[in-house]
């Protein structure tokens, strides 16, 4: 199975991870990627260089950023594959632990239908 931990932050913070975690994630990442438990991982890029299509009304838009009504926006992802919402749990526990107390990690969803490679 496999589940989305999804990374959400205040772009206003100015927090910027550090060396220390960066190193501590990367060491991570490499050994559930071995382990065959990360599928894919990656921050996103700030919302001042993002788009937005939206649908409203059957009515397409195009809206540039940053987008000032959002207070909180998804940082980065990591896709798992785990045999149980219990083990998504630890695994996003294990990159959670990580943060400093500043940091906030929102939620784990597991996706729907199988994926192929």
């Amino acid at each position: 199975m496999r589940f989305l931990s999804l990374i959400r932050i205040n772009e206003n913070s100015g927090l910027v991870p550090s060396e220390k975690l960066m190193g501590d994630m990367g060491q991570l990442i490499d050994e559930l990627t071995r382990a065959g438990k990360m599928v894919a991982t990656a921050g996103l890029r700030p919302t001042r260089e993002a788009k937005r299509i939206r649908m409203r009304q059957g009515k397409l838009t195009t809206l540039d950023g940053p987008f000032v009504e959002t207070k909180e926006v998804i940082g980065g992802y990591a896709m798992l594959e785990a045999d149980s919402m219990e083990e998504a749990l630890e695994l996003t526990r294990r990159f959670m632990r990580l943060h400093e107390p500043v940091w906030e990690f929102e939620c784990v969803r597991q996706l729907e239908g199988s994926c192929t490679e």
